[in-house]
């Protein structure tokens, strides 16, 4: 969730507010504060110099958009007939928050960078700084990852330079959300760790509680489901104290799919029904529907179908009450102009002869009941339309989710687009094995089921290094974990992020020893090799992406002669990686089938890297 200049959804937090405005009041005064700056302004009982500044204060306070945009029109006249370049700048953000809020993010994006144009670049750095976060912001709305990165990145360096710490860390807590929208819960959780304890530290409660919320989600991402709830708990007693309603009926519904992950139905029930509870005492519309919805899959899940069905229907028949609000609108115009015309044409022929009076009526009854079943039955299609579309989206956007979990990205669009994929022979590329120690002797000792949770736990860590660096996971085979780097599209410094890659996965395998939930842990060996390799998809059922090759081969063996927690490595990948890490030479061992060769041991990067 970003801390940013207005609420955007449930999401978006009046946060970075704390820029402009200092000594915010809690979310549940802003409203009214609004009301009576109004009040003040339309009674025109106020000293002329303060006018610039109640208008300004009014958009900041305003929840409402549409209300925002109106009263921002008028701050920019009068601070156009004031020459205020202060208050120009003020509305143009304001209305840049509004039109975001509204879903409008390229006119919100124009109206953000016209208040950059009148900002002053060498004395003005907080506000250049302020509107490249806001500018992330909506790049990010527009999955423009490249520019996201970049305006974040400069907003962190210039509230660095200026020791500016409260948008320092606001800036770090956005990039670490944004992180999270694109599911990758580590980065994310790097950035919440760093802004975290500064928002503690300045005792900024509302930020800290959207800090401990995003951590939350973060590990419910990673299957961390303790540790999401702990720090969810907290950051839902947080926004409690402050007033702030509309989160913490998201945090809800949140902290249900944890407990129904852990098939603790009764706390799953709970949450959902709090959430489903705080959103109709505080007419939270769109969470209303998320909350039935949510009930209707948690009976759903427990087998409990009629009243699955029953939840389903009031999160339709409530969804489409919001969304097709116009479209009611509409048909009660047509109705009261069909109204109008019946009761125009009866006034002009009250002087007609009784038959002619009885025949026009008829008609223009039977004309009305033609138009009211016509618009009824426009109004069923666009809906019956609206629910085929949603079905067919959803499940289009499953299907794509299924084959790109299963194959690279480039392989899947081949796929789709051409039916099949061709083989491709890939020059350079570096191959990853794993293997844990004693995992046989293990499983004949350990219950399968715990065994196997167990080892998803290690396999959907190594997933998430192994995206962070760039890498392909090929497959696992029994309690062997293989990955290659430099496919499906070339890369020059593939041997280097496998290597770096094989480091977290050392480091998180010693960490998994420590914690306390754990049951039991294991030792890792791995193994390393570069050179060419052939990779396809192999079956017509069942999609698999898969590579061969001596390469692979030689790989396994790497693997097979590393010693527990060491990273094993082929002279071919010594050759790429030696500038980069300490190696350490092992001697040339007898390899089946291969016969002599050279191995090394990478003990860490070199000391003047």
């Amino acid at each position: 969730m970003k801390l940013f200049f207005k609420c955007n959804g449930w999401a978006k937090v009046v946060l970075l507010l704390c820029l402009m405005v200092k000594g915010m009041p809690s979310f549940g005064q802003n409203e009214a504060l609004a009301d009576s700056l109004i009040q003040v302004y339309e009674s025109g009982n106020y000293d002329p110099a303060l006018k610039l500044k109640i208008l300004s204060r009014i958009t900041v306070y305003l929840p409402d958009p549409d209300r925002i945009l109106a009263y921002s029109d008028s701050l920019m006249t009068e601070a156009i007939r004031q020459d205020s370049t202060k208050y120009i700048f003020n509305s143009h953000l304001q209305t840049g928050n509004a039109l975001q809020q509204k879903g409008n993010l390229s006119g919100a994006l124009d109206s953000y960078f016209k208040a950059l144009e009148i900002t002053d670049r060498n004395t003005e750095k907080n506000q250049v700084a302020i509107m490249y976060t806001a500018i992330a912001a909506v790049y990010a709305g527009m999955n423009n990852r490249e520019n996201v990165r970049q305006y974040y990145s400069d907003a962190i360096s210039i509230f660095k330079t200026e020791q500016d710490t409260l948008n320092y860390a606001v800036a770090m807590e956005n990039l670490g959300d944004t992180y999270l929208e694109w599911s990758k819960p580590d980065s994310a959780l790097l950035y919440f760790n760093q802004s975290g304890p500064i928002f503690e530290k300045l005792g900024n409660k509302i930020a800290l509680a959207y800090n401990l919320g995003n951590k939350g989600l973060a590990y419910a991402q990673k299957g961390r489901p303790t540790k999401a709830e702990e720090n969810i708990e907290e950051a839902v007693a947080i926004l409690e104290e402050l007033g702030d309603y509309r989160p913490i009926t998201t945090y809800l519904n949140y902290m249900s799919d944890i407990y129904a992950d852990k098939e603790d139905w009764d706390g799953a029930f709970d949450y959902a029904l709090r959430s489903l509870d705080l959103a109709k005492q505080y007419g939270l519309k769109v969470r209303i529907s998320s909350a039935y919805l949510k009930l209707s899959e948690l009976y759903e899940r427990t087998g409990y179908a009629s009243a699955s069905l029953n939840y389903y229907r009031k999160y339709i028949v409530f969804r489409d009450s919001v969304v097709n609000l116009t479209a009611v609108q509409q048909m009660a115009d047509i109705r009261r102009n069909s109204e109008q015309a019946q009761f125009k044409a009866e006034l002009d022929l009250t002087n007609q002869q009784k038959q002619t009076q009885k025949v026009v009526t008829i008609a223009t009854g039977i004309a009305l009941f033609l138009i009211i079943l016509l618009a009824i039955g426009l109004y069923r299609r666009n809906v019956f339309t609206k629910r085929t579309n949603a079905i067919i989206e959803k499940e289009m956007a499953r299907s794509e989710r299924l084959l790109v979990n299963i194959l690279p990205e480039e392989t899947a669009r081949e796929l789709k687009e051409f039916g099949k994929v061709k083989a491709k022979k890939f020059e350079s590329v570096s191959v990853l094995f794993t293997d844990f120690e004693a995992f046989t002797a293990a499983s004949e000792h350990v219950d399968p089921e715990l065994l196997v949770t167990r080892l998803g736990y290690y396999f959907t860590a190594f997933d998430d290094i192994i995206e962070k660096y760039g890498l392909e996971k090929i497959k696992t085979i029994g309690d062997a974990y293989m990955c290659a780097g430099g496919l499906p599209f070339p890369i020059e410094d593939h041997a280097i992020k496998m290597v770096k890659a094989a480091f977290e996965i050392l480091q998180f395998v010693e960490e998994a020893k420590s914690e306390k939930e754990t049951d039991f842990s294991f030792n890792v060996r791995i193994g390393i090799n570069t050179g060419p390799v052939v990779a396809g998809v192999v079956g017509s059922k069942k999609f698999s992406y898969d590579i061969w090759g001596d390469t692979v081969n030689v790989a396994s063996r790497m693997e097979t002669f590393s010693d527990s927690g060491k990273i094993n490595i082929s002279k071919n990948t010594y050759n790429l990686v030696k500038d980069i890490f300490d190696c350490e030479f092992r001697g040339q061992i007898e390899v089946k089938n291969k016969g002599l060769m050279s191995m090394y041991f990478v003990k860490g990067p070199l000391q003047n890297i």
